[in-house]
């Protein structure tokens, strides 16, 4: 083979090497793009956690108990006094 066909051999296997290799990188595995757009009772939230840093809107996910999640806005009033309410029932 020329020189110049291994050269080229080498340099399509080098940016398909790094094609691959960048494609494996991990993003935040769940993010809230649409809040929920009603109020909910507090009884029908059973637990809460906040969404990845890496995602583009800060938001919480309320869990209920039928093991769905809600997106929520954490910034609303009614969403902080959920949050706050089962803060206090876990440290009772």
């Amino acid at each position: 083979m020329k020189a110049v066909n291994i050269f080229l051999l080498c340099f399509l296997g080098a940016a398909l090497l790094s094609a691959v290799l960048c494609d494996n990188t991990t993003g935040p595995d769940g993010c809230c793009f649409q809040f929920y757009p009603w109020r909910i009772m507090k009884s029908f939230i059973g637990s809460y956690y906040y969404t990845d840093h890496r995602c583009p809107k800060a938001a919480v996910f309320g869990h209920n108990k039928e093991s769905e999640n809600i997106c929520l806005d954490p910034n609303l009033v009614w969403v902080e006094r959920i949050m706050r309410h089962l803060d206090e029932k876990g440290f009772k």
